[in-house]
């Protein structure tokens, strides 16, 4: 029989997991809680197993919860739980990629055992991300009693784990930030580069395609050093001074952002010298 499983926290994660859990039969989805009733009967809706419950004393005891709440309520919420429910012997996991298992040190103080796993991808589209969720990457860390359970839970909803360290778990959440939240961040400041050359926005989109689709092909298939071209691995810091002074007259943040990846992409382009 599948062990009972309670949700805190529905929102996109909580319930795109939950709804996986219940398809394969991995755990058996019981109570679940989030921040209102409405919101409640949505995720088990979606989920298509689960019962809403109003607080947290209502949740019945679960060998498996899972806090799917915001990072800065794993804490507090975790020590409500150990206030409210007796947690030994159960297994609590997060599914943050900023914070630690050490987050739910009250429940392993209770007795319970923690750990975090964090699927690598976002979660923007539940639905879709339901639906393709096979080979999602998840870097796992906690407790050996907690992973032998949610590791193999994991494997059978289709995730791929990596053990990650717990003592580095921001810079592990911080590459993920490089990846996806700054690599936008460096491609809109590329379009409105072209847009303030009097190249139509929706033309700079089509300029910039192949360059960023084309680079990043190259950097998993050939690696960083290697895939590294223009100005600076050249070592033409003449240009570079023109373009950051000009940028900088342009649009002094996004001057300032051209400057502070020169070194980086400096050190990275003698790293390429190295490699030839």
């Amino acid at each position: 029989m599948a062990p009972s499983l309670n949700l805190v926290g529905a929102g996109h994660v909580g319930r795109v997991l939950g709804r996986l859990f219940a398809q394969h039969g991995v755990f058996a989805l019981q109570d679940v809680l989030t921040r209102s009733p409405a919101s409640a009967h949505e995720a088990v809706a979606f989920m298509g197993a689960g019962t809403p419950v109003a607080e947290l004393a209502a949740m019945r005891p679960a060998r498996v919860w899972l806090l799917a709440v915001n990072d800065d309520q794993i804490g507090p919420v975790c020590a409500a739980l150990a206030q409210a429910h007796d947690l030994s012997g159960a297994l609590l996991f997060h599914c943050s990629g900023a914070k630690a298992s050490s987050e739910l040190q009250a429940a392993r103080a209770a007795g319970a055992h923690a750990a975090s796993l964090h699927p690598v991808r976002s979660f923007a589209d539940p639905e879709g991300v339901a639906r393709d969720f096979a080979g999602t990457w998840c870097g796992v860390e906690g407790d050996a009693a907690a992973l032998a359970l949610l590791g193999p839970a994991f494997e059978a909803i289709g995730a791929r784990l990596v053990a990650i360290d717990p003592a580095a778990k921001t810079v592990y959440h911080a590459a993920a930030v490089f990846a996806s939240n700054y690599l936008v961040t460096v491609l809109d400041a590329a379009l409105r580069a072209y847009v303030a050359a009097g190249v139509p926005e929706h033309v700079a989109r089509e300029l910039a395609r192949p360059l960023a689709t084309e680079t990043l092909a190259n950097v998993f298939r050939l690696g960083p050093a290697a895939a590294l071209s223009g100005p600076v691995a050249r070592g033409d810091f003449a240009t570079v001074a023109r373009q950051q002074q000009a940028l900088t007259d342009w649009d002094p943040p996004t001057g300032g952002l051209y400057e502070a990846l020169v070194p980086p992409t400096a050190a990275l382009a003698r790293r390429k010298r190295g490699l030839e």
